[in-house]
């Protein structure tokens, strides 16, 4: 049993450690606040919301400079347990009734399009010149949530480091562009809040992220993309699963990689059941429109400060290290998602 002073001892010995790098993301997450206010001051809104604009400053200071050793604990944080904290906590703000009417069809749209994403992924990874097993490495990023999907898809497939290494380099730079391109894409067809909210929920690689691309288009569409794209997420064990029958069927070397437990948290990440749990207590009334309006200036906090940490976390340099025929197979695949996103969700809604 560790005494009393030995853990208030430990504890201390974390927060200093994390204190460099979640100072660093709070000084950048404030600077895209103010930068955010300062936008609205000046033409009346923000029209690159804070979210964006912490992710930018991020990658620009990373741009320049590489945070040693001492801040890597704090940027990680920041951008790991903080965002989940975030994304759990949104749950509070979202109620079921609100996107109910999509029901059914909406459930079978995300199932379709994960596994469409899947096929036409691999495809397209496989025309470029790809392997097999980089082909699906990319397909799972892009079909499902990222660097999340790689890392859990690899040991399925026994991909070789690196491929991975590649495969995630190129997507963390492709997962900020698409953060910043598709507002301007969901602006220029004139979309409805809720029409975009499935499509960021439909196209963008993590959760925190579709917070960011669904910003500009305000609270309905964060809320519908963040549910959107939760589902989204749930697939990730089916996908697994679909993963270890074709494995055996690929051609090309496989690699010895290290094959983790694929335990229920890492299949259902906590902060998804968290979000559902709180989603669901909003939605009988157990947490009232008042607490909700509370929460969600909480919300924009963690979220903000953890895209600051994403950004800090961005090497651009990675979309040179990728490859050519890397970076061709997740553009083109991606650009593929997103059409067919557009297209089910004006359909849909």
């Amino acid at each position: 049993m560790i005494p009393l002073g030995g853990r208030a001892h430990a504890v201390g010995r974390i927060l200093i450690n994390l204190a460099p790098g979640l100072v660093l993301s709070l000084a950048v997450a404030g600077a895209a606040m103010l930068l955010g206010g300062l936008e609205a001051r000046l033409f009346g809104r923000a029209w690159i919301e804070p979210l964006v604009l912490a992710i930018l400053l991020g990658v620009a200071v990373r741009a320049v400079w590489k945070p040693g050793p001492r801040w890597v604990a704090g940027v990680a944080f920041a951008a790991g347990p903080l965002l989940e904290a975030g994304v759990a906590l949104l749950g509070a703000t979202v109620s079921a009734q609100a996107i109910a009417a999509a029901g059914l069809p909406l459930l079978l749209a995300v199932v379709v399009l994960v596994f469409g994403a899947l096929a036409g992924g691999y495809l397209i990874g496989r025309a470029v010149g790809l392997t097999p097993r980089l082909s699906l490495l990319i397909a799972a990023g892009n079909a499902v949530c990222g660097n999340s999907a790689i890392v859990a898809v690899a040991p399925v497939i026994k991909a070789e480091a690196k491929d991975v290494a590649a495969a995630i380099g190129f997507t963390a730079v492709l997962g900020v562009a698409v953060v910043l391109l598709l507002p301007l894409a969901g602006a220029a067809l004139n979309l409805r809040p809720e029409t975009y909210g499935v499509v960021a929920g439909l196209t963008v690689y993590a959760v925190p992220q579709v917070l960011a691309a669904a910003a500009p288009m305000g609270p309905v569409a964060v809320q519908v993309g963040a549910l959107v794209k939760l589902m989204r997420v749930l697939m990730l064990g089916p996908v697994c699963v679909v993963m270890g029958l074709i494995a055996p069927r690929l051609t090309d070397r496989a690699a010895v990689w290290p094959r983790p437990k694929l335990t229920l948290n890492r299949l259902i990440p906590w902060f998804i059941v968290a979000f559902l749990l709180l989603m669901g207590a909003r939605s009988l009334g157990w947490i009232s429109a008042d607490a909700a309006a509370r929460i969600g200036p909480i919300v924009t906090a963690l979220t903000v400060t953890a895209m600051a940490a994403l950004g800090l976390g961005v090497d651009p340099r990675a979309l040179f290290r990728a490859g050519p025929r890397v970076a061709a197979a997740a553009s083109l695949s991606i650009v593929a998602l997103a059409a067919t996103a557009i297209v089910l969700a004006m359909l849909l809604t």
